[in-house]
């Protein structure tokens, strides 16, 4: 195991062909669920996104990205304020509201900040952003934001590793 392979796994460069295993590969990393949303042209969007990151202390910055082919695309790499909200382990029921042809904000209660942003109540953290910087990333656009206010709630997160979602337990 000099060259740092598996025992069990399997051993690949990322391509084409294969996009489905590099996938899944990632899969294996844990980690939490967000929902991002925006103010958009005819009202009130989000997404469900879990390619979200702390990036610097000072200035409190944050990172997402976003898929180049996804529907909103312009309406969220032009939003100049945003949300973050890490969900909690109780609100698995928003992935599908905000996921593609979800019903997002159809008939759910939110508040907005003072940037006119709308914020889903209840959620486990919230980052209130100003966007700082965009940067290409191969077939996502990655979002740099200042985050202007935070929320934080006690609760435990909703986690999404292999495809699946779940609670954190401790091991420790």
């Amino acid at each position: 195991m000099a060259d740092g392979g598996s025992m069990n796994g399997s051993d690949f460069t990322p391509s084409v062909e294969n996009a489905r295993a590099f996938r899944d590969a990632l899969g294996h990393f844990t980690t939490g669920v967000t929902v991002i949303t925006i103010r958009g042209p005819a009202g009130p969007m989000g997404f469900t996104a879990n390619s979200f990151s702390s990036l610097s202390m000072d200035p409190p910055l944050v990172l997402w990205s976003l898929a180049k082919s996804a529907g909103r695309y312009p309406h969220f790499a032009a939003a100049q304020h945003f949300s973050i909200h890490v969900l909690r382990a109780e609100q698995a029921r928003l992935i599908e509201r905000f996921h593609r042809s979800g019903a997002g904000f159809d008939g759910l209660e939110h508040d907005l900040t003072p940037q006119d942003v709308p914020v889903i109540p209840g959620a486990l953290a919230r980052f209130d952003c100003q966007q700082h910087a965009t940067y290409e990333g191969g077939d996502h656009l990655i979002v740099v934001g200042r985050v202007q206010r935070v929320v934080a709630n006690d609760g435990m997160p909703l986690v999404f590793s292999k495809g699946r979602m779940g609670r954190f337990s401790a091991a420790l």
